[in-house]
């Protein structure tokens, strides 16, 4: 229940932080005639104080202390003071103990309040936001929408009265999409434009050439531009508040809510939850016109698709057409190749025209020999059962002939002919007529006929371009069986030449014995080279695998033998092809070649793979005990000394072993087990060797699994730059970062770029990973800030003609300050191919783009190409920094500070990487180093923690 005591605490704060009931209980605590009188002075709480009895010592409990220094304790708890007075009694130490506990809590309580209340109010925002980006999803109309949005909004804040408006500043007209109002009857019409011009004294007008939120009684806002209440603009609002919408920075609308009944009831809280929800408002309509744009454009492409597939339809109509014409055309002159009679041809290709068009009555007339008259070689009709042969008159077929063109002819146009004696008819009437002319070598040699008896049946103009088709190939199919008649007559003829000439070529064909030994012995002599290494003439790869096939299949039996491949790579080998030449390169390879061979069995074998490798495939019976010995005994006879160009030379290898099991399935695999094994051997330090086993297997498989995850997190883009900082030495101030690789694994968490860089160098996939950094690297410098980012550049980022524009690309998308970005490239980078790499170097200088030579000493430390590359800063390689208070810290800090002293001739920069002890800077920094980098000035980070 409330009383007098907590009305008063509610008077000074709305949520006092020591209320009544705390104030009376302490009271509680003491003689009647005690004054109990607290204060508060919170920065997130406020100020206020209140007491106990009501009424007793009313005056500034803030009043300096020495005025009631007795009975008045105050203290400063967590950033805040808070007083406490006791008169007219004298409370025990405990009492005073109790209350000061007893206001601090009461003090976290009011804060965790106050946060718990700030939450909910968030959650609340959220949430309606949420449903406003929903609504903007929602399959509604544009007014439904808005109303949803009004209803929402009502959530938050007093929106009784709410209108929401579009602005085209172009048009300046205005359209209510909205309109909610408990007092103004007015009618809001989308679809009406209101120019804005004609509307000199609305608040509405006023706020959108404004383009700021405005708020107060309408009254006093339209006094501020000069203008008076209009009626008919709308009642007066006690208190009003617009904020406008914006696009890209231009006014495209507002929300305004208003308040009849109450003033002052819209303040800075209203006025910038309702300018946040605006445009989330403005997003939602935006997206709801893309959607209503999208929706007109798709029935707009659907109509277009209609008819493009209505001209497609006609267009697979006129392809069948085509394609069944074609099929007859390839009958025809099929059937004329085929045909064993001139006979036979003209039925069949009557039944092909007949599949066409209405061919029930047709004919072919030819042109006699004398040429005075025509022949019907082929004659099918309803009303004439044979054709006889005539000499040339007015017929109709005759017309064809003569006028060398195609005749399609109703009965009309058949009468017509006959009126002019063009034509004259004989037999029965025919209702439509068509004919076309058969010719030869452009010679007409006949003509093709259909016809119709009955008005039902009448040809067309596409009936007469098929006919022209097939008359065209007839012609040829006539040609063609006139050429196989004269064929047949030159066969007989031609048996008894082929009878003579067999005679001949049997006399030829000793002579053909000879040269096909011959070619015999010259394939045999190309199937040894294709199958052996021409130099050495050992087998090679391909012969080698084809006989690795045969081992496996006779070891998957039962009791198989048992074998092993040995893969053996010449260590230094390019050293002696790059100093004393490849002649002698050649032949050192040959003496190899001999000692291998003098070690292996009669049934193992021996190849040479290419370059510095061979092979061996080797019979084992006893297993890998003796695969070990023979591959132990191999490299001992390689150590032996030979004289090659003068020169004594002592070579030796690399030897891999992988014996076979079950789980192998082609010789690829045995030779890619023995080449893995051998590069372990090359990496343990040469001349020995190394067996392949299933950690091995593991290992490889990892990779695999590796790279796969790799590229997976690649199009997920799951790696992120850690920054860390690079500070000043002589005042400990950051000027920049490096961004560094890391992985963020799907399973394995945070990786560093040791796990996985080697294989990603391997692979090539490492260039992708740089761009993804790069992007984000950009991108943050993009959001401002101070200092440069450096980022590591791999020497394959050199070769690539397109780096220098695509990194350019990136600045300029972003619009980022290309001086604030720095690059970090290696010695290696520099002596791969100077030229190039120097006018890449150079082009990165003139757009502000420093470069940074990581990693100074640990390769050549070529004095040269700091003269010559635009190198703006060396950074001196943590491991001589952790040596310079080791056991030859004084030969490390002698060479230390000559490059220190080596840079500041050249006036480049220097920075010292891995500093982990004070003791390093201090020496760092004694010695004239500028800057510095490692856990003891920062740990790599993401982004918000290397900013901050």
């Amino acid at each position: 229940m409330s009383t007098e005591a907590d009305r008063a605490l509610e008077a000074s704060n709305n949520e006092p932080v020591l209320s009544a009931a705390l104030v009376r209980a302490l009271h509680a605590l003491l003689p009647e005639t005690a004054i109990v009188r607290v204060g508060w002075d919170d920065p997130q709480l406020g100020s206020g104080q209140g007491g106990w009895p009501i009424g007793g010592g009313e005056e500034d409990i803030w009043q300096p202390l020495a005025d009631h220094a007795e009975g008045r304790h105050g203290w400063e708890y967590d950033g805040a003071r808070l007083l406490l007075s006791v008169r007219g009694a004298m409370p025990s130490p405990a009492w005073w103990g109790l209350a000061r506990q007893a206001m601090e809590l009461a003090l976290q309580r009011g804060r965790q309040a106050g946060q718990i209340k700030a939450l909910e109010e968030a959650e609340r925002l959220q949430q309606a936001l949420f449903q406003i980006a929903d609504l903007a999803g929602a399959d509604l109309e544009m007014s439904e929408m808005l109303r949803h949005v009004h209803g929402v909004l009502g959530t938050l804040m007093y929106a009784q009265n709410c209108y929401i408006v579009e602005y085209d500043d172009a048009r300046r007209q205005i359209r209510f999409l909205y309109f909610a109002d408990q007092v103004d009857d007015f009618v809001a019409d989308p679809a009406q434009g209101y120019d804005i011009d004609q509307m000199p004294r609305s608040l509405t007008v006023a706020l959108l050439r404004h383009g700021r939120p405005l708020s107060g009684p309408s009254r006093e806002l339209l006094a501020r531009v000069d203008q008076e209440h209009d009626p008919q603009r709308g009642p007066e609002s006690l208190d009003w508040l617009g904020v406008p919408m914006l696009r890209d920075g231009r006014v495209c609308g507002a929300i305004v809510v208003q308040s009849y009944e109450h003033a002052d009831r819209y303040g800075e809280a209203e006025r910038a939850l309702l300018g946040f929800v605006a445009q989330h408002v403005q997003t939602a309509m935006d997206r709801r016109q893309a959607q209503v744009r999208l929706e007109q454009q798709v029935e707009r492409r659907t109509q277009e698709l209609q008819r493009a597939n209505l001209s497609l339809q006609d267009e697979v109509a006129e392809r069948r057409r085509a394609e069944q014409l074609q099929t007859a055309l390839y009958n025809i002159a099929e059937m004329a190749m085929s045909a064993d009679s001139l006979a036979q041809f003209y039925g069949q290709v009557h039944g092909v025209v007949g599949r066409l068009l209405d061919a029930r009555n047709f004919y072919i007339a030819l042109v006699n020999a004398e040429g005075d008259g025509l022949d019907f070689v082929y004659s099918v009709d309803e009303h004439n059962a044979s054709r006889a042969p005539r000499a040339f008159s007015r017929g109709l077929t005759e017309y064809v002939v003569r006028h060398r063109r195609p005749l399609l002819a109703s009965r009309a146009q058949i009468d017509a002919l006959l009126e002019t004696g063009e034509v004259r008819e004989s037999g029965a009437r025919s209702q439509c007529w068509l004919g076309v002319p058969l010719l030869r070598d452009d010679e007409v040699v006949g003509a093709i006929v259909v016809q119709s008896y009955t008005e039902q049946i009448a040809f067309s103009v596409h009936d007469q371009r098929l006919l022209i088709f097939v008359a065209q190939n007839i012609g040829t199919g006539l040609a063609r069986q006139r050429d196989q008649q004269r064929l047949r007559s030159a066969h007989a003829e031609l048996e008894k030449r082929v009878e003579e000439r067999t005679r001949e070529l049997g006399e030829v064909n000793e002579k053909l014995l000879g040269q096909i030994g011959e070619r015999l012995r010259a394939e045999q002599r190309l199937t040894h080279q294709a199958m052996h290494d021409a130099l050495t003439g050992l087998p090679n790869r391909l012969h080698l695998l084809d006989r690795l096939q045969d081992a496996l299949a006779l070891a998957r039996r039962e009791g198989g033998p048992v074998f092993a491949v040995l893969f053996l790579d010449l260590d230094r080998f390019k050293l002696v092809n790059d100093s004393i030449g490849h002649a002698a390169g050649d032949r050192m390879l040959v003496e190899v070649a001999k000692r291998i061979v003098s070690m292996a069995g009669d049934n193992d074998v021996v190849a040479r793979l290419g370059g510095d490798e061979f092979a061996v495939l080797l019979h084992c019976p006893e297993g890998l005990a003796q695969a070990l010995d023979f591959g132990q005994r191999l490299l001992l006879a390689l150590q032996e000394s030979m004289w090659i160009a003068g020169r004594e030379l002592f070579p030796s290898g690399s030897l891999g072993i992988a014996l076979w099991n079950q789980r192998y399935r082609t010789g690829e695999e045995l030779l890619r087990d023995a080449d893995a094994a051998m590069y372990r051997a090359k990496a343990q330090g040469h001349d020995r060797c190394s067996i392949f086993d299933e950690e091995m297997r593991e290992q490889a498989l990892r990779s695999l699994d590796l790279e796969a995850d790799l590229r997976r997190a690649i199009n997920n883009r799951d790696f992120v730059p850690f920054y860390q900082p690079i500070v000043r030495l002589s005042d400990g101030e950051v000027v920049g970062h490096e961004a560094l690789l890391r992985w963020k694994h799907e399973r394995r968490g945070l990786l560093l770029p040791g796990a996985f860089l080697e294989l990603g160098e391997e692979s090539g996939l490492i260039e992708q990973v740089d761009w993804l950094i790069y992007e984000q690297v950009i991108a943050g410098l993009a959001d401002g800030g101070r200092g440069y980012v450096s980022v590591n550049v791999s020497p394959r980022h050199f070769r690539s003609a397109e780096f220098s524009g695509r990194l350019y690309g990136l600045l300029e998308a972003s619009n980022a300050d290309p001086r604030r970005l720095r690059l970090e490239i290696t010695e290696v980078a520099l002596l791969d191919d100077g030229p190039h790499t120097l006018r890449i170097l150079k082009g990165l200088r003139e757009r502000g783009i420093q470069v940074q030579l990581d990693d100074f000493g640990t390769g050549f430390s070529a004095l040269s190409y700091l003269h010559r590359f635009p190198i703006s800063t060396l950074k001196i390689d943590q491991s001589f920094i952790a040596g310079l208070h080791g056991p030859e810290a004084q030969s490390t800090r002698a060479l230390v500070e000559g490059v220190l002293s080596l840079a500041r001739t050249l006036g480049i920069e220097t920075i010292g990487e891995g500093i982990e002890t004070e003791a390093q800077r201090d020496t760092l920094f004694e010695l004239g180093c500028d800057y510095g980098q490692g856990y003891l000035l920062g740990r790599p980070a993401p982004w918000t923690r290397a900013a901050a």
